[in-house]
């Protein structure tokens, strides 16, 4: 065998979960790694192969590739084991065949993720899970929906934008590298608005507060003419009180959307009875004279 020549062979492909104990091997499934027979071993020992050891899969006539590295050689003779994120990116059924091929990818110094959901943000430390689980990985490529578990729960996330990035593959090795991440907002996620509070802008004109405070000389008088002053002095001497600095308790202070109509209404005395108060008040009282009654 030509040692110069690379590695290319076609396998049917599986789900890892369809492997002997795969549903057990949580991380394989939620990685990037494949599972290749001892067959595959024997060949790659032959050939000039760089470690680590990383391969290029393609799928069918719409060439659909992705990039992975090699986790065992305990499959099947003529099977290759996949994540299953794997086997829907590349868009293939259990029995598919693909083809396998050795390839050499730089290391990486970039790479631009988004998850495909905001229950991505709940959690804490989310660079520190993701760092755990890029342990299971070998390669990165644009255009990958990677998957990994936390806390029993199935993230998915896409692979937007790698450094350096090489038209033929589009894909980097993150095996001992210092790798930078940067997170685009998770699909369906609305940046927070802040609402203002409503403001009214409705005037509402309140009537004044009578002035309860103190006020001397408030009582009434009589005139003997029968004119009533009591009425006259009080408003003069509220007047005057006003006018001298007296305390206004401004405007009520109303609830929002309350409305103040106004004092109850007093109306005045009727001309009928302004008579008849002045004949029932003029000359009242009695009088002495300085002459003694004859007995």
């Amino acid at each position: 065998m030509n040692p110069n020549r690379g590695f290319s062979e076609s396998y049917r492909c599986y789900p890892i979960a369809m492997m002997q104990n795969g549903s057990e091997r949580e991380n394989v499934n939620y990685g990037g790694k494949i599972i290749l027979p001892q067959s595959a071993l024997e060949k790659l020992s032959q050939l000039n192969i760089s470690y680590p050891m990383l391969f290029k899969l393609v799928s069918g006539p719409e060439k659909k590739h992705t990039h992975a590295g090699v986790l065992e050689f305990i499959a099947e003779e003529g099977r290759v084991y996949l994540p299953q994120w794997m086997m829907e990116t590349l868009g293939v059924e259990p029995g598919s065949i693909i083809e396998v091929k050795n390839v050499t990818l730089p290391l990486g110094s970039f790479v631009k993720i988004q998850p495909q959901s905001t229950d991505f943000l709940d959690i804490s430390d989310h660079r520190a899970v993701l760092e755990k689980a890029l342990r299971n990985f070998a390669t990165l490529t644009v255009g990958d929906m990677v998957q990994i578990n936390y806390n029993d729960k199935i993230f998915e996330i896409q692979v937007l934008e790698v450094k350096p990035n090489y038209p033929e593959h589009s894909g980097i090795s993150i095996t001992e590298t210092d790798l930078e991440v940067d997170f685009a907002p998770p699909v369906g996620y609305v940046e927070p608005t802040t609402h203002k509070p409503v403001v009214s802008h409705m005037v509402i004109d309140a009537p004044k507060v009578e002035n309860t405070g103190f006020a001397a000389f408030q009582g009434g008088g009589q005139s003997l003419r029968g004119k009533n002053k009591g009425k006259m002095n009080a408003v003069e001497n509220n007047k005057m009180d006003t006018e001298e600095g007296g305390e206004d308790n401004g405007p009520l202070n109303l609830p929002f959307g309350q409305l103040y109509f106004g004092f109850p209404v007093i109306p005045p005395p009727s001309s009928d009875e302004k008579d008849e108060k002045k004949a029932n008040h003029s000359f009242v009282g009695s009088g002495q004279t300085l002459r003694t009654k004859k007995k």
